[in-house]
């Protein structure tokens, strides 16, 4: 399988700046290998992405549209024909851009793992939650070959379901995390409904979810399901903004996306990296 890629991209830079991505056999570095449960399904699926000058090229073992997926969760299913030319007409963006590689958003494998992912994560640090995560696909999900390699998906909704406990997890998030598997056997996280709905409508509607508040809602809708045309209201990156933009105070909602107007129709991806730029400022700061 193979898509062409329209506008910048580098996988490489990609795996550098968000890491996470298992590197094939042979390292390769603009390679990645990974496996998910797929969408619609009750199996997993183990997908190696190869970046070929404007070509990516999918080696599959699942079923085929666990290509989209993949290339999905690295921001490659979107036309970035127009990314570019944002740059051109904010020189800030520009900037960005041209620093980091014309960087786009890595998303989780689906907003059923990005909520799994917030839930389980709450109130641990990122390293834990991580490797909490790994543990569990490695106990309970489904192991793929692709490559030559054994990968371990975390567990389907299905699967999860039916898990009673999980070591280091307490009573109240398996009950979450069974409200997150019913929504998605249910198709309520499917990626293209929640792409489909106005962003504050699908926010609205994952809040439904237990133990999702606005912050975990965002992220399920802006980084499970993808939006690239979004204004996270988060703090890096309105602090990213007053940095970049020299203003005198954090900017507010309306001035954000007053700022934000010139980044259309890519304004989750300038998001993305000005966020990136202000968590590396203030790494720099420390």
């Amino acid at each position: 399988m193979q898509r062409k890629i329209t506008g910048p991209y580098d996988m490489a830079r990609q795996n550098e700046s968000f890491g996470g991505w298992v590197r094939p056999a042979g390292g390769d570095p603009h390679s990645i290998a990974m496996a998910f449960p797929v969408e619609g399904r009750h199996s997993a699926a183990g997908v190696i992405l190869r970046q070929r000058g404007d070509t990516v090229t999918g080696e599959v073992s699942g079923p085929p549209e666990a290509f989209e997926q993949a290339l999905a969760a690295v921001s490659l299913d979107e036309d970035g024909g127009g990314w570019a030319a944002v740059g051109e007409r904010d020189p800030v963006i520009g900037e960005l851009q041209r620093a980091n590689a014309y960087l786009r958003p890595v998303l989780f494998h689906s907003p059923y793992e990005a909520a799994c992912a917030f839930v389980i994560g709450h109130r641990m640090r990122i390293t834990q939650q991580r490797a909490l995560r790994a543990r569990i696909a490695a106990a309970h999900g489904e192991a793929v070959e692709v490559g030559g390699q054994v990968l371990h998906a975390f567990p389907a909704p299905s699967v999860l379901r039916g898990l009673r406990e999980l070591p280091g997890l307490d009573a109240e998030k398996m009950v979450r995390l069974h409200g997150i598997a019913d929504a998605a056997l249910a198709g309520r996280l499917d990626r293209a409904r929640l792409r489909a709905m106005p962003a504050e409508e699908a926010i609205a509607d994952v809040k439904r979810l237990r133990g999702v508040g606005d912050f975990f809602a965002t992220g399920i809708v802006l980084r499970g399901a993808g939006r690239t045309d979004a204004v996270p209201a988060e703090g890096f990156t309105r602090s990213g903004i007053r940095r970049l933009y020299r203003l005198d105070a954090d900017p507010t909602d309306a001035e954000m996306h007053r700022i934000a107007e010139p980044w259309r129709p890519y304004r989750m991806w300038c998001s993305v990296l000005v966020h990136a730029d202000e968590r590396n400022a203030r790494r720099v700061g420390a």
